[in-house]
């Protein structure tokens, strides 16, 4: 009798079946994954146009002053559908500068927001999330309003 070699059929498809559950377990938690990602993302596009931000403040400037393009900002970028910049009133605004998320149905049309207090300091929120929103997609600081 000879010796035959390879996998039975049961043995196939036992691998097949464990993949497809590491798949099934895997799949979730990548796209939440990649949703956060986007998030943060949105949010580091904005945070840098907090320092422009401040020197209008400190320098008093004008309404006019706090546009996207002053603060740095390209008004719209692959994460970020729309970029605002609101001018302050006595330096403070809920809503100085905000990034409205684009790209995974899960957190688009979600609104990144950076809100300045009168002391300086710099708070993050999102708003107006979709129905598919997590909390886990909240980046580092920022909070659920």
């Amino acid at each position: 009798m000879k010796n035959q070699k390879g996998f039975t059929l049961i043995e196939l498809m036992i691998v097949v079946a464990i993949i497809a559950i590491l798949a099934a377990i895997a799949l979730p938690a990548y796209q939440d994954y990649v949703a956060k990602s986007q998030v943060t993302s949105g949010l580091a596009e904005i945070t840098g146009a907090k320092t422009a931000y401040e020197v209008g403040v400190n320098e008093g400037q004008a309404a006019a002053y706090y546009t996207a393009a002053n603060m740095g900002l390209a008004g719209t970028t692959a994460r970020c559908s729309t970029q605002t910049v609101n001018p302050p009133a006595a330096g403070v605004h809920a809503n100085a500068l905000q990034c409205t998320l684009a790209g995974n149905p899960r957190v688009a049309t979600a609104v990144v927001n950076l809100a300045r207090a009168a002391d300086g300091t710099w708070a993050c929120t999102v708003i107006n999330r979709p129905a598919s929103w997590k909390d886990s997609y909240l980046p580092g600081g920022c909070t659920a309003p």
